[in-house]
């Protein structure tokens, strides 16, 4: 990444009627500090990569351990807090657990990201 500098303005007014409606829309701080938490998520590597693989096709550990060569402890653990963040849902099939996105906004997330940072 380039060093980018940022400009600020010459004078300093402030613009009140634009000060006034952000303030009035901003989300409250309970909801500023869930969507924090919920792209905190995204900053791990391991999850990334686990939200890519279930974006092809629905996974149980042991296939996402061999896809990412990691121990199905690692992938269980990662798993954990995507469930508890509810961007992958599992369901039962017999002995095996499957695990898939949660919905389309997950995937829609993942791909504006991608397409954002490969322009």
């Amino acid at each position: 990444m380039k060093k980018t500098e940022v400009e600020c303005c010459d004078v300093t007014y402030v613009h009140d009627d634009r000060v006034l409606r952000a303030r009035r829309n901003m989300p409250k701080e309970e909801l500023i500090k869930e969507l924090a938490d919920f792209y905190k998520v995204f900053a791990d590597g391991t999850r990334v990569k686990i939200l890519c693989v279930l974006l092809e096709s629905e996974m149980c550990v042991c296939d996402l351990a061999e896809v990412l060569e990691m121990t199905q402890s690692a992938i269980s653990h990662q798993l954990r807090v995507l469930k508890q963040m509810k961007l992958v849902k599992n369901r039962r099939e017999g002995k095996t657990v499957y695990y898939s996105l949660a919905d389309d906004h997950i995937q829609t997330i993942i791909s504006q990201g991608m397409e954002h940072i490969t322009e």
